[in-house]
């Protein structure tokens, strides 16, 4: 074992100190900053109020410059980003008042502040938004950001009153590509289009990637009969390569295989999709890969082209998970896992099931057992730290694990809520 295994108690107990330190620094910065956006706010403010004293026909625009002007020479930075910082804070402050005093007392980071406001953009009436608000930082005060975006975007489509379908057609107007001119002869593609097209596309050009890499291993050993690397590029640098050669040519024409294995490769995506929103009678969005709210209309359609489902049945009122199965069945456990834990179960790590390994926490080499309450998802990082540190893990019930850090901190991760209905007595559908 290596990392900490060595370390003396002086060692081990500095370390905690330094842990202490850095979690107070924090706290302080977020509690500063959310003063900071109060300070910008009441500038704004102040901008505003000698406008509508003096009757200005420009609304407030040119206050708001001068008062920008005179805070940025002030900062010696710009006044457009200082104009630009106060409508920020303003927008926190005044939509978002809960957020902003949990930030302003320490509870939550800055980071978490910004994913809880950026979901719940688009909620227009104040008492939605304290609810929302109320609700996601109870979350935020025991996850990390990456986190909690995902799961922001879930809760705030239960106060959304425009339905899901009206605001996607609204939104795909706004699709587009776009060309960024960066530096050293090198440019930057964007694109911005329907969730499930734009996952499926960069699900695709994972799948073509990491079979260049394999295949560049299995040829190097073939030639040398030896261990080989193969490939030098990094998984995102194929990635690049393959989607301009099909951009450019319309096949992974550069790295195509003799059989053309890469164009015969499809997108994945994993769509949960509620029973009554798939029956047509519900209201609660369909996720893509955990995340991700779509319409209901695109959601129908993906599961109509399936050709298999997986069935996710949770409880009706807690939403907890009871089990997953498949009219074929195949590797039932693989997708209950992937059900229950939605990411890496590392305390604050969000790396998607994809991207993991499936872990025997108590080691099956030494006994351990091949069930649900011995496996998690972790990504190789996590998955190696594990392994390779003091790190230790504890399935507990329920799909919890307790993490126990080198300096003897607990950290439980438990899997996050799993897209539901939730009825009533009063409204639960007759069996079908």
């Amino acid at each position: 074992m290596t990392g900490l295994a060595d370390a003396t108690i002086e060692q081990v107990s500095a370390l905690g100190a330094v842990t202490d330190m850095l979690g107070g620094i924090e706290q302080t910065i977020s509690s500063l900053q959310a003063v900071r956006d109060g300070v910008l706010a009441v500038g704004s403010r102040l901008a505003l109020q000698i406008a509508d004293d003096a009757d200005h026909p420009d609304k407030g625009d040119l206050s708001l410059r001068t008062v920008a002007a005179e805070l940025a020479t002030a900062l010696r930075v710009s006044d457009r980003t200082v104009q630009r910082r106060m409508a920020d804070a303003v927008w926190r402050v005044e939509r978002f008042p809960l957020v902003w005093e949990a930030q302003g007392a320490g509870r939550i980071s800055a980071g978490h502040a910004r994913v809880i406001c950026d979901a719940g953009e688009h909620l227009d009436d104040p008492a939605d938004r304290d609810a929302y608000s109320a609700e996601m930082i109870g979350v935020a005060v025991t996850e990390s950001p990456n986190r909690v975006a995902r799961l922001a975007r879930r809760i705030a489509e239960k106060y959304q009153a425009c339905p899901i379908e009206e605001r996607h057609e609204t939104a795909r107007k706004e699709r587009g590509v776009w060309v960024k001119d960066r530096a050293d002869g090198m440019a930057e593609l964007g694109l911005l289009g329907p969730a499930a097209l734009v996952h499926g596309a960069f699900d695709r050009l994972t799948q073509m990637a990491k079979t260049v890499q394999e295949q560049s291993v299995q040829a190097v050993q073939e030639q040398s009969d030896a261990e080989g690397s193969g490939d030098p590029r990094t998984l995102g640098q194929i990635r690049a390569d393959l989607a301009l050669d099909l951009l450019l040519t319309g096949a992974p024409a550069g790295h195509d295989t003799a059989d053309g294995l890469l164009a015969n490769l499809t997108a994945s995506v994993s769509v949960t999709v509620p029973v009554m929103t798939l029956m047509g009678q519900g209201t609660t969005p369909a996720e893509l890969n955990g995340c991700t709210p779509i319409d209901p209309v695109t959601a129908r359609k993906l599961a109509g082209a399936a050709p298999g489902w997986d069935r996710i049945l949770t409880h009706p009122i807690t939403g907890a998970l009871l089990t997953v199965d498949r009219y074929r069945p195949s590797s039932e456990l693989k997708r209950h896992l992937r059900a229950r834990d939605q990411r890496c179960r590392f305390p604050t790590c969000g790396y998607p099931p994809i991207d993991c390994d499936i872990d025997h926490h108590h080691d099956a080499a030494l006994g351990g057992a091949t069930t649900l309450g011995n496996l998690g998802h972790l990504c190789r990082r996590h998955h190696t730290l594990k392994h390779h540190s003091p790190w230790h893990v504890e399935p507990l019930t329920d799909g919890l694990y307790a993490w126990t850090s080198p300096t003897g901190r607990v950290y439980v991760d438990k899997p996050p809520p799993v897209n539901t209905v939730t009825f009533t007595e009063d409204d639960t559908p007759a069996p079908f």
